[in-house]
């Protein structure tokens, strides 16, 4: 069985773990933005995402997108990566649904801790604890966050 982790968003981590098992940033590609002034904006491969995603996955966990009014780029560009992203899913076939980040955090890092920082590094510490192998992309990346979405996907699911 596979088990998929996406830790949403264009500075997300995807996650395989099963008889597949993978950890990769989440594909994207710069595209010029939709407004009248030049600039540029981030977008997730849609056809990437093909070429990284195994064939046989069992189940999905999509971490559900960061909406804020007060954060309105970030969060236009998180429904943005969940749509391309949604999708794919179900060009694949691929059942899914959405969870929260409390979910997989309360399950799998240390009670107590609070904030976006601390956060962050206590998935960093646990996701090298429990993924050695995937250590430098971890530490690149600076947090194991769709690794540990699919751990939490395999725990659940898992027959």
């Amino acid at each position: 069985m596979n088990f998929l982790g996406i830790d949403n968003g264009v500075s997300g981590t995807i996650a395989c773990l099963g008889d597949t098992n993978f950890f990769v940033q989440t594909p994207v590609r710069k595209d010029l933005n939709y407004t009248k002034e030049k600039a540029y904006v981030n977008r997730v491969d849609f056809e990437a995402l093909f070429d990284v995603v195994a064939d046989s996955v069992d189940y999905c966990l999509i971490e559900r997108p960061m909406i804020n009014p007060q954060r309105f780029k970030a969060s236009v560009s998180a429904i943005r990566a969940m749509e391309a992203t949604l999708l794919f899913l179900e060009a694949k076939k691929i059942r899914y649904e959405f969870i929260d980040s409390r979910a997989w955090q309360g399950a799998l890092l240390p009670k107590g801790i609070k904030g976006a920082p601390e956060l962050k590094e206590a998935s960093k510490i646990i996701g090298v604890r429990l993924f050695p192998q995937y250590a430098p992309l971890i530490e690149k990346h600076g947090d194991a966050d769709g690794l540990l979405i699919a751990e939490y996907c395999r725990r659940k699911f898992k027959c």
